[in-house]
């Protein structure tokens, strides 16, 4: 291989990893999204349990059942 192939080489090889680099920092940001949706959806899942417990307290506090709502067809 002559110096001019080599230098080809060792250049392509070069802009190879630093392609392989920007994939892997864009990875990285990509699962830290994923984790964050992920604790984002556990937590609004337990905001609404939440809020159901609470609702049922505060009726149960004021010796009442609660109010039967029909909800409206959307559409």
């Amino acid at each position: 291989m002559t110096r001019v192939d080599s230098e080809l080489s060792d250049r392509r090889f070069e802009v190879l990893l630093e392609r392989l680099d920007r994939i892997g920092d864009e990875l990285a940001r990509v699962t830290k999204r994923l984790d964050n949706d992920e604790h984002f959806l556990r937590l609004t899942k337990e905001l609404a349990t939440l809020n159901e417990s609470l609702q049922a307290l505060a009726y149960a506090a004021l010796g009442q059942q609660a109010p039967n709502v029909r909800r409206r067809r959307a559409g």
